[in-house]
């Protein structure tokens, strides 16, 4: 095996994102489909690593794994040290991907960044310690998050289909996937896949709020809120100072209206804060994982285990 061989994993509902790293540096990457919440997390994860594995014809040395929805680092650790198909694996990193999303965004700085595809998340280090800030799943929480978006944008054209609201050019985007709005309902409860269905209205949603349809921008404008009241309550608690780095990434700021009212937003409250380009994304934080010691100011969010 050789001996610096590493799978790093960055695992969120809308994709598992997967690199191998060989010991000269090449690199190789693997897009599997998103992590299913409602389902066991750890059996999604190994079957990543056997299908690497299955390919490439040989067992990493180690493997590092940020997680959406993971509750517990050092369960999880624990369990996938014991599983089949990790069984020729010699180490093991697990956090959750909040924290690979800060890595990869501002490595080392103190600062807050936000994650925003169909779930939301947000790390907040400062000077002595760090704080997580939502990520609490679309039941309880990820306000803000592709989801949220979409969900707001179903509820607008019902609302303009009874009466109850304004016209919008999301009833169009709605019937094109189910042609009787009156259903749709049925149709997308009993779906399996209706987190994503539900998020995959965000896209569509911020399209139009930049084409100036009102309804649209109102949702945009309310997720950019939510996102900087989550960014805003980071510094806060961690006493991150009033320069500190804010990096935000995911598909939600992929809308020039929702970053540019985010960061409006934040300004509002802390106007020498640094809006930070990411350094590198979710999957370079997992590389990176591999590389921290027990000194580092995030290592009480991640656990590792070798044999």
């Amino acid at each position: 095996m050789p001996e610096h061989t590493l799978i790093a994993i960055d695992a969120g509902q809308t994709g598992i994102k997967t690199r191998l790293v060989e010991a000269d540096g090449s690199a190789q990457e693997w897009l599997f489909p998103g992590v299913l919440t409602d389902r066991p997390l750890l059996p999604q994860l190994a079957a990543v690593v056997a299908e690497v594995t299955r390919v490439t014809g040989q067992a990493p040395h180690t493997v590092t794994f940020g997680v959406s929805g993971l509750t517990s680092a050092d369960d999880e650790a624990d369990a996938l040290m014991q599983h089949p198909d990790l069984a020729d694996v010699h180490r093991i990193v697990v956090t959750h991907d909040s924290v690979t999303s800060f890595l990869g965004v501002l490595g080392d700085q103190q600062g807050a960044v936000v994650a925003a595809g169909t779930g939301v998340v947000t790390l907040g280090v400062g000077p002595e310690h760090s704080t997580r800030v939502d990520g609490w799943g679309y039941i309880m929480g990820d306000a803000g998050s592709g989801y949220w978006i979409g969900r707001a944008a179903l509820d607008a054209v019902m609302r303009a289909h009874d009466g109850r609201g304004p016209a919008t050019a999301l009833t169009a985007d709605v019937q094109g996937r189910w042609a009787d709005l009156e259903t749709a309902y049925v149709a997308l409860q009993s779906s399996e896949d209706r987190v994503r269905t539900v998020a995959s209205f965000a896209a569509p949603t911020a399209a139009h709020a930049a084409s100036g349809d009102a309804v649209a921008i109102r949702i945009c404008h309310g997720a950019a809120a939510e996102l900087a009241t989550a960014i805003l309550a980071a510094l806060r608690v961690t006493d991150a100072p009033a320069d500190a780095a804010v990096g935000a990434i995911g598909g939600v700021f992929g809308s020039d209206v929702i970053r540019s009212a985010f960061e409006s937003a934040v300004r509002a409250e802390r106007p020498d804060a640094r809006f930070v380009p990411p350094a590198g994304s979710g999957l370079d934080g997992a590389v990176a994982l591999a590389g921290l010691g027990s000194g580092h100011p995030l290592h009480e969010r991640f656990a590792e285990r070798t044999r």
